[in-house]
C-alpha cells in the first residue's frame, strides 16, 4: 500500500506538467515592410511593399504580425486612373486590396522605423497602429525596404537613415535576443553600401540588395495607362519568384542566384551570415513554415536566363523618363504643361548640379574638380560624410525629394575620404546654400 501512495506522489506532476511542444514552439515568422517614398512617380515602391505584403499574407503569416509602412498616397492619387488599386505588373491584380497599413503618412520616418524593428513599443504609443516586433529569439524576422538610396543612406519622406545607425539597430536587436535568424531585403540605389564592411557576420542577419555599393537600382513595367512604372526590377524579380516557386523547398540562396541571374541592370549582392541562405527555406521568413526543416544536401539551382527589361530605367532618371513618355503621348491640350514641367525639372537639376559644385570648389579648390567629380571612394568616413548630408538636406535641398541630389551625394563622400575636415565642408555647405 505505501509503494503505491509513492507512486501516486510521484506521478502528481507530471500530470500538471507543461504540454509536449509544438513545432511552433520553435518560432514564428515576423515581417516589416516599408516603402520609404511618396509621389505619384514613385508608385513602383508603394506597388512593391503593397504585392510583398501579398506573399506574406498569402503563405500564412498573420497580419498581427506583418507591419507595413507606407505613405499611401499612391492608390487614391488624382494621377492614378484606377482609383483604390495598384498593380505591380502589367495587366496585373490589385495588390492594394486588403493591405495593412500600420504606419503611413507623416509616421513612415527612420526613427519609427527604428523603434518598431527595435520593439520599442512605448516610443510608438499614439503612432498609427502602434504595433512593433515583438520577436523572440527562437522567431525569423523578414524585412523589405524599397525607396531611393545614396551612399550609405536610404531615403524615406522627409529624412534619411544612415547605415550606421541601422547596423547598429541589428546589432541591438541581436543582443536583445530580439530574433533567431532575420533576413533583410533592400530596393534602393546604391543599396549595398547599407551593409558593405558593415553587416557582422556573426549576429544572424543574411542581407541581399538591388545594387552593389555604387550603382543605381532600376524600374521597370512602364504602363501608358496609368502613367507611371510599377515596379524594380530586383523587386519584382524576387516576388514573382515567390509567387511562382513552392518556397518551402526554394532556399534563400537559390532564390537570391535566381534574382541575380534574372537582375542584368544592376549588381545583386549578399551580405552577412551567409550560411542562413543556405540552410534556411524562403518560406521560413516568407510565410509560416516551420523552422524545424532544413535543406538538405546541394540544392539544384534550375536554369535561369536574364530578364530583359526593355523599360528599366534607373531610378534617378524616371522622373525625367516619366515627362518625356508622358509627352510622346499627350494631345495637344496637354503639351505645354508637361513642357514646363520638365523645364521646371530640369531647372532643379541644374541648380543641384551648381550647388555640389560650388561645394566642392570652396572646400576642396577648383583643382580638385576632377577628382572630386570623376571618382568614387569607398564611404569609410561616416563621421564626416553622416553630418554634412544632414546639413545639405537642411541647408540647401531636401535631398529626399530629389533622386538627382541623392545620385551626387558621392562627391560628399570623395571630399571626406580626400581627408577635408567636416568643418571645411560644412563651411562650404554654408556658403553655397
Amino acid at each position: 500500500m505505501k509503494m503505491l501512495v509513492v507512486l501516486a506522489l510521484a506521478l502528481i506532476p507530471l500530470a500538471f506538467a507543461a504540454p509536449a511542444s509544438k513545432p511552433n514552439d520553435m518560432g514564428v515568422s515576423w515581417a516589416v515592410l516599408v516603402a520609404g517614398s511618396n509621389g505619384y512617380y514613385n508608385y513602383r515602391h508603394q506597388a512593391d511593399i503593397c504585392h510583398a505584403y501579398q506573399i506574406l499574407h498569402k503563405n500564412g503569416i498573420p497580419d498581427e504580425r506583418i507591419i507595413v509602412f507606407m505613405y499611401d498616397d499612391i492608390a487614391k492619387s488624382p494621377d492614378n486612373p484606377t482609383k483604390g488599386t495598384i498593380i505591380n505588373k502589367p495587366n496585373g491584380p490589385d495588390v492594394y486590396k486588403g493591405v495593412l497599413k500600420d504606419y503611413i503618412g507623416a509616421d513612415v520616418t527612420p526613427q519609427n522605423f527604428l523603434n518598431v524593428i527595435q520593439g520599442k513599443s512605448e516610443e510608438m504609443a499614439g503612432k498609427g497602429s502602434g504595433k512593433v516586433l515583438k520577436s523572440g529569439p527562437n522567431d525569423n524576422v523578414f524585412i523589405f525596404f524599397a525607396d531611393h538610396g545614396a551612399p550609405g543612406l536610404i531615403a524615406f519622406p522627409s529624412e534619411v537613415l544612415h547605415a550606421k545607425p541601422l547596423n547598429n539597430a541589428l546589432e541591438s536587436m541581436f543582443k536583445n535576443k530580439q530574433y533567431g535568424k532575420l533576413v533583410f531585403y533592400v530596393e534602393a540605389c546604391e543599396s549595398g553600401s547599407m551593409f558593405a564592411k558593415l553587416l557582422p557576420n556573426n549576429i544572424s542577419v543574411f542581407a541581399t540588395t538591388a545594387s552593389n555599393p555604387t550603382e543605381s537600382s532600376y524600374a521597370c513595367y512602364w504602363d501608358a495607362k496609368r502613367n507611371t512604372y510599377l515596379g524594380d526590377v530586383y523587386s519584382v524579380e524576387w516576388m514573382e519568384d515567390s509567387d511562382a516557386e513552392d518556397i518551402t523547398k526554394e532556399t534563400l540562396q537559390q532564390q537570391f542566384l535566381i534574382v541575380q541571374k534574372k537582375t542584368n541592370t544592376s549588381h545583386v549582392e549578399e551580405y552577412g551570415d551567409l550560411s542562413i541562405g543556405q540552410t534556411f527555406f524562403v518560406g521560413q521568413f516568407q510565410g509560416n513554415q516551420s523552422f524545424s526543416e532544413r535543406p538538405s544536401g546541394v540544392q539544384e539551382l534550375r536554369d535561369v536566363q536574364p530578364v530583359i527589361h526593355e523599360d528599366a530605367f534607373r531610378s534617378e532618371d524616371v522622373r525625367m523618363a516619366t515627362l518625356y513618355r508622358k509627352l510622346a503621348s499627350a494631345q495637344d491640350g496637354e503639351r505645354q504643361k508637361i513642357i514646363d514641367d520638365i523645364g521646371k525639372l530640369t531647372r532643379q537639376q541644374e541648380r543641384v548640379l551648381n550647388t555640389f559644385t560650388r561645394i566642392a570648389t570652396v572646400a576642396a579648390g577648383s583643382k580638385q574638380l576632377n577628382s572630386v567629380f570623376e571618382t568614387r571612394r569607398e564611404l569609410t568616413n561616416f563621421n564626416c560624410y553622416e553630418p554634412v548630408v544632414d546639413v545639405i538636406h537642411q541647408r540647401c535641398f531636401s535631398v529626399t525629394q530629389s533622386d538627382y541630389a541623392l545620385r551626387h551625394l558621392y562627391t560628399m563622400v570623395n571630399l571626406c575620404e580626400m581627408g577635408i575636415p567636416v568643418e571645411s565642408i560644412v563651411s562650404a555647405i554654408n556658403e553655397a546654400c
